[in-house]
């Protein structure tokens, strides 16, 4: 027996050695395709067309390859490659098949039908009804049918030419792109559709697909022939899907529930839809219910179903084992392997080896990291060092960063781990995009730094805006606050009952004495949320501001009164009714000077005081008002950071329902105020968030929240009224009322190791005499 030592000239006896040995010289390149011998270059200009052209060439020449000038296209719009012909639009099909096709004679036996099959089936993802199309002539392959060219056969024979003859572009795939798979079944079919979701929203379709049934599908319930839809469709696009989120569309409602990624599967369910579930777990998709007159794409496909073909199926452990050898630990071997294949460490090798160095600046940019550490570069078992640090080749660095991310540590730590193990030229960068990228760490970070404070606008008349609130329980009781923004009057009833019904009935009488303001602010109690509320409002042409739900600094003047209210009520001790109690604090607080005011409600508010010559040289209540608020933007602006989202921005807010991650993602469909959004979460779902419990879709506004070490933290936002309230001994406490100015809540601030902690004041010179 003879056998060949080397193989025979050309690429026709091996063309998998070929091509492998392609792959492992391309490697790494971008915007680069090869199949065997044929290289095509892309790029989306003609700068960066030029710099690919070029890395190419170079890779080329480093591994002793020529390429001939006359087989040679450059700056093509669009060429035919592998019996497609390929531009900027999309796929489209080959004019010279098209041609072979529309000549075609008529088969006059099996192996010429098939063989025509076989031309028209290449082009199948063009077709989304091939099988009806070809169903008579599929049926003359069958052993048991005798040949008999009949006038359906001619029909289907003809209308496939035709068909394929249309022109119709099927989309690029741009991992960079929404992807969406949508699937569906009918009794005899299944079918899919991959699609794209372009910038402008509409949809592009990559491939389409659909197959048979087999006897024992078709007797499945109509609820398991859908999910073997969904699950028919993420086998066949499987190298599109895996390892990238994408969305799956159906129009069979109850398979979002049972095949929901983040909910159990019913434990009633049956065991194939059970199974079905576990293989779709090792995705990461987005399940979503679409009416089925918006489902056509699919639908149709499913009835018009192609062929089952059992040879073209994969055994799915094989995949599964396939798929999971790139979960394995790295180790030293691999890193051997790895550098043995690639062409920079390469280099770098052998000038370690051999001590000869190239002047960094007239060296590659690739080479110039190395270069500048060419006195600690060595070699340890055929591996390359930089120090005690091991220096990982391109091909494995994604996965030793999946195994540095293991447990989501934030950057800092990361970096330090790796400075202890590893190293390659910007790994610092590619550290915090991959610590930015992660979905996980993205929902469950810590609450973004305050924004600015934005205080409400002062109104220039006692009784047009009023801040109310509810407080209590307090000695069984609940209390209904009201304060007047311009004068900060306050007003306390004491509350049978906290429903809308009674609310409305204590306003009305507040209104008829005092008048009916413009505006009134609150939080979202349902008393405040209530229809009979709304309306009520609505009729007295009060416009009703509701704050972000769980923010109370949005309603601060109500809220910092309740707990002032509550801390006095506490530390009085005398044996008097409580009504007595509150009538005693009541009128201290009306007359004694507000803190944001410089003065008393009572006379802003009544206007008891008469007017002398002396009021025309104290400074005006206005001016006054703006000063404090100048004064608690500054303080707040020494850590405040602006945030502003626009109508359609992609952003994360706080969800705080229990159980479940700390940030979800939406979209800003309306800017309810300043610093006040709503944003719609889902097709079911809107909910309203103040600008410091939302954060901007992109991976990079968290930067800094990353950044910052874990013990510097600050407390989360209050969840309920009881807990913003402090905790008050039994110590007799007098009044201060100038704690905050205009009764919102100080915000609280992130201080640094390095920063000092005695407090920044500005100071102003005292006044004397009250002059």
């Amino acid at each position: 027996m003879f056998v060949y030592n080397r193989l025979p000239f050309g690429i026709t006896s091996a063309p998998s050695i070929f091509q492998r040995a392609m792959e492992q010289v391309l490697q790494g390149l971008p915007s680069v395709h090869c199949f065997l011998d044929d290289i095509l270059i892309t790029g989306r200009d003609d700068a960066h067309h030029l710099s690919n052209l070029e890395a190419v060439l170079n890779r080329l020449e480093k591994c002793g390859l020529r390429v001939k000038r006359e087989k040679c296209e450059f700056f093509k719009n669009s060429l035919e490659y592998l019996g497609h012909m390929i531009d900027a639009s999309g796929l489209h099909k080959s004019a010279n098949k098209l041609r072979a096709v529309a000549e075609a004679p008529v088969p006059v036996n099996v192996s010429q039908l098939r063989s025509f099959l076989g031309l028209v089936n290449y082009y199948a993802r063009f077709v989304p009804n091939l099988s009806t199309v070809l169903h008579p002539l599929n049926a003359m392959l069958h052993k048991e049918v005798k040949w008999n060219w009949s006038p359906e056969c001619e029909g289907a024979f003809q209308e496939i030419k035709r068909q394929l003859l249309t022109p119709n572009v099927l989309t690029h795939y741009d991992p960079r792109l929404p992807v969406r798979l949508a699937c569906d079944a009918s009794p005899y079919g299944v079918g899919a559709v991959l699609s794209h979701l372009m910038p402008d929203g509409q949809e592009r379709p990559i491939a389409f697909a659909s197959r048979t049934l087999s006897k024992a599908e078709q007797n499945y319930a109509q609820l398991e022939r859908e999910a073997l839809g969904l699950i028919f469709g993420v086998r066949k696009f499987h190298t599109y899907l895996y390892g990238r989120h994408f969305t799956l569309m159906t129009d069979h409602r109850p398979l979002t529930t049972i095949l929901h990624p983040h909910k159990a599967t019913p434990s009633m369910a049956a065991a194939r839809l059970q199974r079905w579930a576990l293989l779709l777990a090792a995705h990461n998709y987005t399940i979503q219910y679409r009416s089925a007159d918006k489902h056509g794409n699919a639908d149709s496909l499913s009835r018009l179903p192609l062929p089952v073909h059992h040879k073209d199926r994969k055994d799915a452990l094989e995949v599964y084992f396939i798929n999971k050898m790139d979960t394995l630990p790295v180790s030293s071997s691999d890193i051997r392997k790895g550098t043995r294949t690639d062409p920079i460490l390469c280099r770098v090798k052998e000038m370690v080896s051999t001590g000869l160095f190239p002047p960094t600046k007239d060296s590659e940019n690739v080479l110039k990291p190395y270069l500048m550490r060419k006195e600690e570069l060595s070699l340890l078992q055929d591996c390359l060092m930089w120090g005690q640090r091991v220096i990982v080749p391109p091909n494995l660095r994604p996965q030793v960063l999946e195994d540095l991310h293991t447990g989501h540590p934030g950057v800092v730590k990361m970096k330090a781990l790796a400075r202890s193990y590893i190293w390659w030229p910007n790994i610092d960068s590619q550290i915090e995009e991959k610590s930015k990228t992660c979905m996980s760490c993205q929902q469950n970070q810590k609450s973004p730094a305050l924004s600015p404070l934005h205080p409400w606008a002062w109104p220039e008349s006692p009784w047009q805006r009023i801040h109310i609130d509810y407080a209590g329980p307090f000695e069984g009781r609940m209390f209904l606050v009201v304060v007047d923004a311009h004068s900060k009057w306050p007003e306390v009833l004491v509350m049978d009952s906290t429903t809308s019904c009674k609310t409305i009935e204590v306003l009305r009488g507040l209104f008829s004495r005092y008048g009916i303001p413009e505006t009134l602010v609150s939080d979202n109690g349902p008393q405040f949320t209530s229809e009979e509320f709304e309306c009520f409002l609505k009729s007295n042409g009060v416009k009703h501001v509701r704050s972000a739900p769980f923010h109370p600094a949005t309603n601060g003047l109500a809220e910092r009164f309740v707990q002032i209210f509550k801390h006095s009520l506490k530390a009085s001790k005398e044996p008097k009714p409580l009504q007595q109690r509150l009538d005693a604090f009541l009128l201290q607080y009306r007359n004694t000077p507000h803190s944001t005011t410089k003065e008393a409600p009572a006379m802003l508010f009544l206007h008891r005081r008469l007017r002398t010559r002396l009021d025309l040289i104290k400074p005006s209540v206005k001016q006054t008002v703006e000063q404090a608020q100048e004064v608690q933007c500054s303080y707040r602006a020494l850590h405040a950071k602006e945030r502003d989202f626009g109508v359609g921005d992609s952003v994360l807010v706080r969800d705080y329902r229990h159980g479940g991650e700390k940030w979800k993602t939406g979209t800003v469909s309306s800017q309810s105020g300043p610093v006040s959004y709503t944003v719609q979460v889902d097709s079911a779902q809107t909910w309203k968030r103040h600008a410091d419990q939302m954060l901007g879709g992109h991976p990079e506004i968290t930067k800094a929240t990353e950044l910052l070490p874990a013990d510097n933290s600050v407390s989360p936002i209050l969840d309920n009224r009881e807990q913003e309230l402090p905790l008050i001994s039994n110590e007799t406490v007098s009044y201060a009322p100038d704690q905050h100015a205009d009764g919102l809540v100080a915000p609280a601030t992130v201080i640094s190791q390095n920063e000092r902690r005695f407090p920044v004041r500005n100071r102003k010179a005292p006044n004397r005499l009250d002059l």
